[in-house]
């Protein structure tokens, strides 16, 4: 009986030994997981991974934004221990729209122009390179030209050229699960200018945050809200913007977008984006693109168009306008009441 008691008691010490034993090995693994790979991105070095890179980029028309293709790239300036200064650049070839659908409401974008964007910006990693943080600024400019409309409008031989230009700032941060996005777009010079005798376009003020998810390190979604204001009141409101965007292999890059406001109501658009250069061997290159915090250090900076608007007769400040400028005629009126 004594000789079964300490047995039994053996095989508990023992069960319970296990159990404990079991217990604490998954929190020392993920220890172990997290010391590594703190370790792993403790040990890259900037200077081996922020390299310049270029390629080609191109997009879908969207809430203002028109069909695009171009190329573009980015320049290192300066890289220390934990930052960077930059200069991005692109330059895209816009395109006509699809036909019979407006990328800014009335007037037909037609022909080809090519449009610019600069940006100068310094970026950082936090201690422990858990966070990158940034800020960047710089100009965009628009040439655009018209064709016809969809109201049905007669504007043939009144097609007029014009061209926007606006200056934008941007402040990021970005974690291996979390990414944010805060930006200003804000036209000047000639902000508001004549698409032909009946609409005239606008250049819109746009300040927006989006906030994003990496739900692995290749496939993020973000969410976001914008405001906007401008061409003459008429396209003044909020709007929503959501993006899933995937990095195919390290330098192509997939997005969709799909936005809604009052102004433009429901546009989804497409990008890609192909990027060459980089890190110079494949074990930074896997590095690199493995932490979204380092990989951040070289992605080119969002929102890069001058969005416009056109305003419609209908729009109680834009007959204010026509009114004062250009007077419709009486057919026109009529035809325009009617359609």
């Amino acid at each position: 009986m004594e000789r079964s008691l300490r047995l039994s008691l053996s095989l508990s010490g023992v069960a319970a030994l296990a159990l404990s034993n079991g217990a604490l090995l998954p929190a020392a693994a993920q220890e172990a997981d997290t010391a590594e790979d703190l370790g792993g991105v403790m040990s890259i070095s900037l200077k081996d991974v922020v390299k310049p890179t270029f390629g080609f980029q191109g997009a879908l028309q969207g809430a203002g934004t028109p069909n695009q293709a171009g190329i573009g790239g980015f320049l290192p300036l300066s890289v220390g221990d934990n930052s960077v200064w930059f200069l991005d650049v692109l330059a895209n070839a816009n395109f006509a729209d699809y036909e019979n659908n407006s990328s800014i409401i009335n007037t037909d974008v037609a022909g080809t122009t090519i449009s610019t964007s600069s940006r100068l910006g310094y970026r950082w990693l936090n201690g422990d390179r858990s966070w990158m943080y940034g800020l960047n600024a710089g100009y965009d400019s628009r040439p655009m030209n018209t064709g016809g409309n969809d109201t049905g409008i007669n504007v043939s031989g009144t097609e007029e050229s014009a061209f926007f230009q606006q200056v934008a700032v941007n402040a990021e941060a970005v974690s291996n699960d979390w990414n944010f996005n805060a930006y200003a777009l804000i036209p000047i010079g000639d902000t508001e200018q004549d698409l032909n005798f009946f609409y005239q376009g606008g250049a819109l003020n746009t300040y927006g945050l989006d906030v994003g998810y990496f739900i692995t390190p290749e496939l993020n979604a973000s969410v976001g809200y914008y405001y906007q204001n401008g061409d003459l009141g008429s396209a003044d409101g909020s709007g929503v913007l959501g993006r899933v965007a995937y990095d195919i292999s390290s330098g192509l890059t997939a997005g969709v977008n799909i936005s809604y406001d009052e102004a433009f109501d429901t546009r989804v658009s497409a990008d890609l984006k192909v990027r060459f250069g980089g890190p110079s061997t494949t074990a930074a290159t896997k590095k690199k693109w493995e932490n979204p915090t380092i990989n951040a250090l070289t992605a080119s900076p969002k929102h890069r168009n001058v969005r416009v608007h056109d305003c419609s007769f209908f729009d109680k400040a834009c007959q204010q306008k026509e009114a004062r400028d250009s007077p419709p005629t009486e057919n026109n009126f009529q035809d325009n009441t009617v359609s």
